[in-house]
């Protein structure tokens, strides 16, 4: 799929709010990405998804496979789901206890294991940061990070292959130097 199909089903779905909002890395823009609102519908997701496993396999390797395929819950559960059944692996996910990203549910993460890391949208990635974590922790090992979005532009740091299906650079501030709160416009908090 090419950037403006992408984004053109985003924006065909509502996906792709405007307004004034405050993102999970605590800046704040005029745009979001509700990537829920997209990926609530299963054929789609299948075709996004499917459309960055192809993306995946151009940046790792034609016969490139994960062992497993790892997200952050809530909004990475989805992509995860959808990589996973495109590579025909298992697909697991870390989630919030305490304020922090931890392995529930029995999941595992056997030592030398390679996985790829799938998340619906990174500006900062610090969930995605979380999980290769939990992975490295456990004596995994980290192949790359699938996103549908990347806000970054590309600036995201990371020491593994970000692999987006859409990259954008959205506006964002810093909330002391955000023009839409000076303007006294309500900020909106839509996140997970």
């Amino acid at each position: 799929m090419q950037p403006e199909q992408v984004l053109a089903e985003f924006q065909d779905t509502g996906a792709l709010l405007h307004g004034h909002f405050e993102l999970r890395s605590g800046l704040h823009s005029d745009q979001y990405f509700q990537c829920a609102l997209v990926l609530q519908h299963p054929r789609l997701a299948e075709r996004l998804c499917s459309a960055l496993a192809g993306m995946v396999r151009e940046r790792l390797g034609a016969a490139y496979r994960p062992g497993a395929v790892i997200s952050p819950a809530l909004g990475g559960i989805p992509v995860g789901h959808e990589l996973g059944r495109a590579f025909n692996v298992r697909a697991i996910f870390a989630e919030k206890q305490d304020g922090r990203l931890v392995m529930r549910r029995a999941f595992e993460v056997r030592p030398g294991e390679h996985f790829l890391v799938a998340e619906d949208v990174v500006t900062r990635g610090g969930r995605v940061h979380e999980v290769m974590n939990i992975v490295r922790e456990r004596g995994g090992i980290v192949d790359g990070v699938a996103v549908l979005v990347d806000r970054s532009a590309g600036h995201f740091a990371c020491e593994r292959p970000v692999i987006p299906l859409l990259q954008l650079a959205p506006v964002t501030w810093a909330p002391a130097e955000c023009p839409l709160c000076r303007t006294g416009q309500p900020v909106q908090h839509p996140g997970s």
